[in-house]
């Protein structure tokens, strides 16, 4: 069974790498902590918080929360195909191209450690 599509998804980006898409307009292609679109041949999102919690824990302990911010991206506004596939016994939206910044329709800070 695949999600019903949303309208935006939630993506985990090391901060210096978000800022220096944003500041120079060239389109986001970090596909998760360390590793690029290239390297990974999508960019790792989450549908909503609970996902997020989860990806936080799993992946990113011991990261220092203010070196991350939390992009939310309207699907609408990409050029690139989003498929939801499985991990871990979720699914989870994957995007196969960059993310356009004019797609990143919110930056926020990540919640501490719970």
């Amino acid at each position: 069974m695949s999600p019903s599509p949303q309208g935006t998804l939630l993506h985990i980006a090391e901060r210096t790498h978000w800022e220096s898409a944003r500041d120079t307009g060239v389109s986001y292609t970090m596909s998760t902590l360390g590793r690029t679109l290239d390297e990974e041949g999508f960019i790792h999102c989450s549908s909503d918080m609970d996902q997020v919690d989860g990806v936080l824990g799993r992946f990113y302990t011991g990261i220092d929360r203010d070196g991350l911010v939390l992009l939310t991206i309207d699907v609408a506004l990409l050029d690139a195909p989003v498929r939801y596939e499985p991990a871990g016994g979720e699914l989870f939206p994957h995007v196969y191209g960059p993310v356009p910044i004019r797609a990143v329709i919110d930056v926020r800070s990540l919640p501490e450690n719970r």
